[in-house]
């Protein structure tokens, strides 16, 4: 689908270079509302014909844009309107891998139920009809061979429609997902309760062990993408976050 077109008026008068005056204009565009968060700008051969610069112009605008923040770039995809950054790492959207990764571990995961599920109850929640079909995995993810979540998601086949011929071996849910379009908006419910019988054997945890729980549910492209159960043995999970713009001095200073 074509993006909204750019005028390029005030484009001419800004006495800077071609690629420098096309970032600050979309840049605007951004700022004053026009083009709004999740939403796909035109793409570099659109910029290129509506402005008469070349490839590289707008191929080199739009990693400046990328770099400040403020576009998000995906290969083959295109181009969408950052959504911002949550402000903690608690409701950060993060991909589990990346997780474990950082706390110098390997992550590994096994696919416990993948299926196209007809009529689910949990069809509502994805804004399908009583009896549509829906995507359902349930993964439990490993750092270093321990169990530490089980991924419980539905998805949504109208955002993802070959989401369940994906290795999940190889990639995580997350993973694909984000790789399609940027993440446009997400709701959160955090909780601690006791893990059902099913997942605590999954874990490997006795049946009275506390666990957290995160259900979430993620919109891109103005569609429910999907439906997510998270659930952590609370003595395996640990939260970090940032809240605000740190100072120089912080990274002097030892992580807590």
């Amino acid at each position: 689908m074509r993006g909204p077109v750019i005028e390029k008026s005030a484009l001419a008068n800004e006495p800077l270079p071609q690629y420098q005056r096309l970032k600050v204009h979309i840049a605007r565009q951004i700022e004053a509302g026009r083009l709004k968060p999740g939403q796909r700008i035109p793409s570099e051969q659109e910029l290129v014909r509506e402005f008469s610069v070349s490839r590289m112009t707008v191929s080199r605008a739009l990693n400046d844009l990328e770099q400040d923040g403020a576009i998000t770039r995906i290969q083959g995809v295109g181009s969408f309107v950052s959504t911002g950054k949550a402000e903690s790492a608690l409701l950060e959207i993060r991909d589990i891998a990346k997780e474990i990764a950082d706390r110098g571990q390997t992550h590994s995961s096994r696919p416990l139920h993948i299926a196209e599920e007809r009529g689910s109850s949990i069809n509502a929640l994805l804004g399908l009809d009583a009896d549509a079909a829906c995507y359902h995995t349930v993964l439990l993810h490993l750092a270093d061979g321990q169990p530490v979540q089980v991924e419980d998601r539905w998805v949504n086949p109208r955002f993802a429609p070959k989401y369940i011929a994906q290795d999940f071996n190889r990639t995580t849910p997350h993973r694909y997902l984000m790789s399609l379009a940027p993440l446009q908006a997400a709701e959160h419910v955090f909780e601690a309760d006791l893990p059902t019988p099913e997942v605590a054997g999954w874990l490997g945890i006795p049946k009275n062990t506390p666990c957290t729980i995160l259900r979430r549910r993620t919109w891109s492209l103005n569609l429910v993408a999907s439906v997510a159960t998270l659930v952590t043995a609370s003595h395996r999970s640990r939260y970090a976050g940032i809240f605000g713009s740190l100072p120089p001095l912080a990274k002097a200073l030892p992580r807590l």
